[in-house]
């Protein structure tokens, strides 16, 4: 993993991150009036961060007709299309970014689904979200991607992956689901989590670099953070 990671891991800071965190890494390189694709939006809560943070942009939300997230929404002060989990209803080379918010392990072809991405995106836009790797079941899901495979995928697909982070840690994510999920771990996704506060030790006490800690905490992640370009 180290040899096949190490390009796409940073050295900046060894934390874990949330796709939200990763979009304010790319913003400066977006156009203010950028359009924005958040495939899979559920009840479109990414609206308001991206107003906030491109208030100029074009918001478009794209999820399958129906999930149990889909029936949730009530918002109607934006615009809401639907799509058959591959094709995007937008014409090619439109795109400047589109949000994928743990998303593509639900995704019955990502293969397919990333081309897709490829095609809507125009030059020098971006892919950035996260997905599941050690995640358990949840919400019709079926995959899990380890990072490795992931970056063989989006490559694949005529993307470029620029950055992967870690998000939650694995070993919380099944002890929340074994527990039912209780409310008292929803900060974890958050606020980092026990297991990569014991790797922050682990690597604090050995001296290793924030990007040695970085690969040991995505190596257990129950979810990671990404960023693709195409060019």
């Amino acid at each position: 993993m180290w040899n096949e990671m190490q390009d796409y891991v940073p050295r900046d800071n060894p934390h874990q991150v949330t796709p939200e965190w990763m979009v304010q890494r790319v913003v400066d390189r977006l156009p203010a009036k950028s359009v924005i694709v958040d495939l899979g939006c559920g009840t479109g809560k990414s609206v308001d961060f991206f107003r906030e943070l491109l208030p100029e942009s074009t918001w478009i939300g794209v999820d399958i007709a129906d999930s149990p997230e889909v029936r949730q929404r009530r918002r109607t002060d934006v615009t809401f299309m639907e799509f058959d989990g591959i094709n995007i209803p937008v014409p090619s080379d439109s795109v400047d970014l589109v949000f994928s918010r743990q998303v593509l392990e639900h995704v019955r072809y990502p293969e397919v689904h990333l081309k897709d991405v490829a095609r809507v995106l125009k030059r020098d836009g971006y892919l950035v979200g996260s997905t599941s790797h050690l995640e358990p079941d949840h919400s019709f899901q079926f995959w899990n991607f380890t990072p490795y495979g992931f970056k063989e995928i989006v490559q694949d697909a005529g993307l470029i992956l620029e950055e992967i982070r870690p998000g939650i840690d694995g070993l919380t994510l099944v002890r929340r689901t074994y527990k039912g999920r209780p409310q008292t771990y929803s900060k974890y996704f958050t606020d980092q989590s026990p297991l990569n506060l014991e790797i922050d030790c682990w690597g604090k006490n050995t001296k290793r670099n924030n990007r040695q800690i970085l690969m040991r905490k995505l190596s257990v992640c129950g979810q990671f953070c990404f960023s693709c370009i195409i060019k």
